[in-house]
């Protein structure tokens, strides 16, 4: 019975200093930093792996039902210098790469900064794979700043699908991140997105807490 109170007490005290620190900083969000990564189709998928050939997830990612696979690819710029990517599945209607600005000027490229699923007009790449090399038309992108949110979330926030806000970073090098999208839907999970260049910029950490400013 000890126990049990003993239990008790330290999940309400844990309870209580959530809710203290939400009253006190009621629009902060948790980082996810995203380093490059690539999006397959499953007709890319076949002719990079084999016909039939089905990616394997080994890791859960931020947003629900997406994951890391154990699988990936080179892709090679107009440099020629190849850059190794990890495939984040499930498998999507378009093929996308997302890398950084970093990553871009080591495969002698500048893609457009843009949000997930927007590819018309992107610049191509190759992609090799174990079984084969494939050129793309499109699909290369550095992925907008954005937080993805509920609809609940979404009205606690006081914000709405596709707004621009601004994000306030504590720390030795925090700042304020401008331009950053919102996109509110039932199928995200609470989450600030950003890149690993962003990241370093303001040596921000995986999970790091961060607040909206409207």
């Amino acid at each position: 019975m000890e126990e049990f109170t003993a239990l008790v007490n330290k999940i309400t005290t844990l309870v209580m200093e959530e809710l203290e620190q939400l009253e006190a900083h009621p629009f902060q969000v948790p980082v996810g930093i995203s380093a490059r990564h690539i999006h397959l189709e499953r007709k890319h998928v076949e002719w990079l792996f084999g016909t039939g050939y089905r990616l394997t997830p080994i890791k859960a990612v931020s947003q629900p039902g997406q994951y890391a696979c154990k699988e990936t690819v080179e892709v090679i710029g107009p440099k020629g210098q190849p850059v190794r990517l990890r495939i984040l599945g499930p498998e999507r209607t378009n093929t996308q790469i997302e890398v950084s600005l970093s990553d871009s000027r080591i495969l002698g490229m500048i893609p457009p900064v843009r949000s997930s699923g927007d590819v018309l007009g992107t610049p191509g790449i190759r992609i090799r794979g174990p079984k084969r090399e494939i050129e793309v038309e499109r699909g290369v992108i550095i992925a907008d700043r954005h937080i993805h949110m509920t609809p609940e979330d979404a009205r606690w926030f006081g914000v709405k699908d596709g707004q621009r806000v601004r994000v306030s970073i504590k720390g030795q090098r925090g700042g304020i991140m401008d331009n950053v999208m919102i996109r509110a839907s039932s199928a995200c999970s609470l989450d600030f997105h950003i890149d690993t260049d962003d990241a370093n910029a303001f040596q921000l950490r995986q999970g790091q807490m961060v607040e909206i400013l409207k």
